[in-house]
């Protein structure tokens, strides 16, 4: 008899594991819910996923293979618009339990997650847009979990309808289930919404057919008179306004724009006239890359970004090749002197339907001027009531929606610079994205500068840089601010417990900032190592080792009082020592001499010991009773703060040239001189257009007086040579200085690493040339891609300089400085 032996016992079960998942990041807002739905019920693990306020929270429970697998895959595997910064998993005990949900979100506790940025209409919703199918067909408000309205309808964290301005719209049955499907793309996508349950697109005119103006609007007719036509489709009657010469003021993602046809030259001077605009470049819309392809030069990285889910506007290169043009070219009032033209592709469905999708005419324009919606100076408008009073006057037409904006959101605008992105303008699409970075920083509000305004929280290693604000010199500028930094707080929970301003006294950005300081340390900063601090700090250096700073602006107070705006600093976030900078000459009547290009090029003749040559350009732009009063001015230096600013010097440059004498907007002189240099054949290098380096005093930093190079540009001018040859030898003279100031700079004190900033370094032309030159000198060259060199970038440099956490110094201990 045999008898059977017993096999090896069976393995025990392996116990589940439980894990409690905190991600942080932009995690809410983007689909990640359901993604985390779909990875644990894939991994076969129980559990619930919620929003709080401190990110995105989940437990799951499985084996622990899986579980492992789940935490692992959660950065790698996310979403598209997600940004993980953080995943931290911790075990909890085993609850048992079968089944994965999505919970209701958790209110209170620290603000520690992100808010997503708005995005451009995702390729799957335009296919339904477009197609007679489907039920949001032609719906201007469509979205799903990949695209659409977020950071400017969001209201307070976490991320649910009842914290946007959604929540007003109650869904409709259909859309309450694709949102609780969790097959659905519109799984948990807070703005969902459809004809039936969401917000309504109507066209507002004047019965009787004008635009009511703002006295219209102060005697109450606009409030009485203004009516819409529920009968007619506002998309159509909109276009039809449009293709017969309107100006519509169109409600976007952000704020309203002002819209007309880009090819009406009528059209576009009108606008033009109504915003007192001056001769500023407008921004374009097109219906697609290829109604751009023929006007202006796309490359690679241009193409990225126009068809890209921020859709900023790019400025482009215009096509002077000769190649033969088809479709509509844009009046040439859009850009006038301007060597690019600014485009943009549709990113909301509102756009795409204006342009033409889904259109059985063919009566719209397919390239639109869109320009912000406010007289220049004022912030973009966002209120519908508002927008009727505010924009009367300047709008023929409001195409509005009842869908209220909470967040100001100007479009973002770059351009491509030696195959990189360069951020001239960092606001919709951008923010309010974190940049991290390499110091850690205190609690602080940093509120940058006058122009361009952007302001910046920070904490630790991240800083939230607003959108864009604009200029301080109005009232309104400045609710705006204040609206939008009380914003930002509540959707970071950052709490500053100091402020960094500009050093300038007299800036209203300072003192907004001494006015709100309630208590807490206001630390000033200088307005050029911000600048070069801003570059360090995008770049990712820590402030260990210095850099040479060169710093070319239009304008920046100095610690002597004087207007700084050619410099050449050793910075490091600590502080910072001038060791040389553009001769001073005398700024006569301050913004007059802005405003008046050729002023300043005759101060600067003045200072080179020239006489006013009647023959020049500058001096016929002079008219012939302002000339004596001008050269008394300068002589007994009436209102004349000294400037060292390579800003002023391109203006004067400009003028001296015979290319611009009147500057209606800001660098307008600079961008045509710019456009000159351009369109110059092959410039051989002249050895006259120089500048003479001046001995320094003892504990003085090096001059470098520009008489040289005006005395070249004179003879030039008067010799008949060529505006635009004179343009480009000018600007390779620039990079020539920088190049010479940066290695004496290196032969004293052993820095290699070079940082471009400020806003003159937006010139391509003498960025490019700087920064081949350094390298070919050896030097290793830090330039802004993702912030602005201009004073839109000015408040992150301002953060790490005063708030910055060190061993052997509290945030707000003053700095070294010397000039």
């Amino acid at each position: 008899m045999t008898t059977a032996r017993p096999g090896p016992a069976p393995a025990p079960a392996t116990a589940p594991r439980r894990s409690r998942v905190v991600v942080r990041g932009v995690v809410q807002g983007v689909g990640f819910r359901p993604f985390v739905y779909a990875l644990a019920t894939g991994l076969r693990l129980s559990g619930h996923v919620t929003n709080t306020a401190d990110g995105v929270v989940a437990e799951v429970e499985g084996n622990p293979e899986d579980v492992a697998a789940f935490c692992a895959r959660l950065a790698p595997d996310a979403p598209p618009l997600a940004r993980v910064e953080s995943v931290e998993a911790a075990e909890v005990t085993a609850s048992g339990g079968s089944g994965f949900t999505i919970v209701p979100s958790r209110q209170g506790g620290a603000v520690r997650t992100l808010v997503p940025p708005d995005t451009a209409t995702c390729d799957d919703c335009l296919a339904e847009l477009a197609d007679p199918a489907d039920r949001r067909y032609l719906h201007p408000f469509i979205t799903c979990t990949h695209c659409g309205p977020r950071f400017t309808i969001v209201t307070g964290l976490p991320y649910d309808r009842g914290h946007t301005t959604m929540a007003g719209f109650p869904m409709c049955p259909d859309c309450a289930r694709e949102y609780a499907d969790p097959a659905d793309r519109r799984f948990h996508a807070q703005p969902v919404a459809c004809p039936r349950c969401g917000p309504r697109l109507r066209l507002v005119t004047a019965p009787d057919g004008r635009a009511p103006s703002r006295a219209d609007s102060d005697a109450g007719y606009v409030a009485s008179a203004l009516a819409s036509d529920p009968g007619d489709d506002p998309i159509a009657a909109a276009r039809r306004m449009l293709a017969a010469g309107a100006i519509l003021a169109v409600k976007g993602l952000g704020g309203y724009h002002l819209a007309c046809d880009a090819t009406d030259p009528d059209a576009v001077a009108e606008l033009r006239r109504r915003k007192a605009r001056g001769d500023k470049p407008f921004a374009m819309m097109a219906a697609d890359l290829a109604d751009i392809e023929p006007l202006a030069h796309i490359g690679p990285l241009e193409r990225e970004l126009l068809t890209g889910a921020v859709r900023p506007v790019v400025l482009l290169r215009r096509r002077d090749d000769g190649r033969p043009r088809q479709g509509a070219a844009p009046a040439r009032e859009v850009a006038p002197g301007s060597p690019d033209l600014g485009f943009m592709l549709p990113y909301t469905p509102v756009h795409h339907l204006l342009l033409g999708l889904g259109a059985t005419d063919r009566e719209g324009p397919r390239l639109l001027v869109m320009t912000s919606g406010n007289l220049s100076g004022e912030p973009i408008v966002t209120d519908d009531a508002e927008a009727l009073t505010r924009l009367a006057g300047l709008a023929d037409a409001w195409l509005l929606h009842d869908r209220p904006i909470h967040v100001p959101c100007d479009d973002s605008v770059v351009r491509v610079c030696d195959g990189e992105q360069l951020t001239l303008r960092r606001s919709r699409g951008y923010a309010p994205l974190p940049v991290t970075l390499p110091v850690e920083v205190a609690p602080a509000l940093a509120v940058g500068g006058d122009l361009k305004n952007t302001f910046c929280l920070g904490a630790g290693r991240q800083a939230w840089l607003s959108a864009h604000i604009g200029d301080m010199d109005d009232v309104a500028t400045q609710l705006a601010l204040t609206s939008a930094e009380r914003q930002l707080e509540s959707v970071t929970g950052v709490r500053p417990g100091l402020l960094a301003a500009d050093r300038h006294p007299a800036y209203r950005s300072t003192r907004w900032a001494r006015d709100r300081s309630a208590g807490r340390p206001v630390v000033p900063v200088q307005h050029h190592h911000a600048h070069v601090a801003a570059a360090m700090a995008e770049n990712g250096l820590d402030g260990t080792d210095p850099v040479i700073g060169v710093a070319f602006d239009g304008t920046g107070y100095g610690l002597d009082g004087a207007v700084w705006g050619g410099e050449f600093l050793l910075v490091d976030y600590a502080g910072f020592e001038r060791f040389a900078h553009l001769a001073y000459v005398p700024l006569p009547g301050g913004d007059a001499a802005v405003r008046r290009p050729y002023r300043m090029a005759l101060a600067h003749l003045r200072a080179a010991g020239f006489p006013f040559d009647p023959a020049l350009p500058c001096s016929r732009a002079c008219l012939p009773t302002e000339l004596p009063v001008l050269e008394r001015q300068l002589a007994r230096k009436l209102n004349c703060v000294p400037t060292s600013s390579m800003g002023r010097l391109f203006d004067a440059v400009s003028s001296l040239a015979g290319i611009c004498h009147h500057a209606g907007y800001e660098a307008q002189a600079a961008i045509e001189l710019e456009a000159a240099a351009l369109r110059a054949p092959a410039v051989a290098e002249d050895g006259r257009y120089a500048f003479r380096l001046g001995p320094p005093q003892a504990g003085a930093a090096l001059t470098a007086d520009p008489a040289p190079l005006l005395a070249a540009v004179s003879a030039d001018v008067l010799d008949g040579t060529p505006a635009t040859v004179v343009a480009a030898r000018f600007h390779r003279a620039v990079a020539r200085l920088v190049r010479t100031v940066c290695v004496a700079a290196r032969g004293e004190t052993g820095v290699e690493t070079v940082a471009l900033t400020g806003g003159v370094f937006a010139n391509t032309v003498l960025s490019s040339a700087c920064a081949e030159g350094l390298r070919e000198d050896g030097f290793t060259v830090l330039r802004h891609r993702l912030i602005p060199p201009n004073d839109g970038g000015l408040a992150l440099g301002q953060l790490v300089v005063a708030a910055r956490v060190t061993d052997g110094a509290a945030p707000g201990t003053p700095r070294r400085e010397r000039q």
